[in-house]
């Protein structure tokens, strides 16, 4: 995965989508169910950008070994 536009957009419809759910499930009146789907969303994000990161790091390592 390489960083651009397309990981960017990614991130912000996780976050669009993850808002609206958490608005709706509060306005039901099901607080624990949308901190818990709030707390998913920052999961999977954390998952892409710590993957983003492991896959910098490794690029870092190629050049430095040249």
């Amino acid at each position: 995965m390489t960083f651009g536009v397309e990981v960017l957009f990614k991130i912000a419809a996780i976050g669009i989508a993850i808002a609206l759910l958490n608005q709706i499930l509060i306005k039901a009146g099901r607080e624990e169910e949308a901190l818990m789907t709030t707390l998913a969303g920052v999961i999977i994000v954390l998952a892409i950008v710590i993957k983003m990161v492991s896959e910098f790091f490794d690029t870092v390592k190629v050049f430095l070994e040249i």
